[in-house]
């Protein structure tokens, strides 16, 4: 299994309408190595939600269910989507500012490449986030 950040502003689509949409595709995405990151998922891998730009925070723990498929937003070719399904809520939501004090999460892609919009984590970024947010996977 792998673990990976996706953000939104939740002033476009936020953690509680993808709760209450109970599973969604994530389009949109145009830079293409956040295209990558979404073709390198597979179905079960770990997804945290992070609110951009309003608020800055992890919100909760979604899952992948379909693996990349064309965007049906667009004509190109070049650009995928992947299904989501949410599983929780954090407990208490984790912050950019706890992200970046924390000593082992310096190095995260959410700290170093601020502008990508889909990345990858290490497992231990995950655990550590899940402990930061007082929440358990599953």
């Amino acid at each position: 299994m792998q673990f990976w950040l996706v953000k939104q502003e939740p002033s476009k689509y936020n953690w509680q309408q993808f709760v209450e949409d109970r599973e969604t595709y994530w389009d949109g995405v145009r830079n293409y190595q956040a295209r990558n990151n979404l073709q390198a998922m597979k179905k079960g891998d770990r997804v945290l939600f992070y609110h951009s730009v309003v608020g800055k925070e992890i919100k909760g723990i979604a899952r992948v269910t379909r693996e990349s498929y064309p965007d049906p937003t667009t004509d190109d070719p070049a650009w995928v989507v992947v299904d989501l399904k949410p599983v929780k809520p954090m407990k208490v939501p984790v912050t950019l500012e706890q992200i970046k004090s924390h000593a082992k999460l310096r190095e995260m892609a959410l700290v170093k490449q601020s502008r990508l919009s889909v990345m990858p984590l290490t497992p231990a970024e995950f655990k550590i986030i899940l402990a930061l947010g007082k929440t358990r996977d599953g």
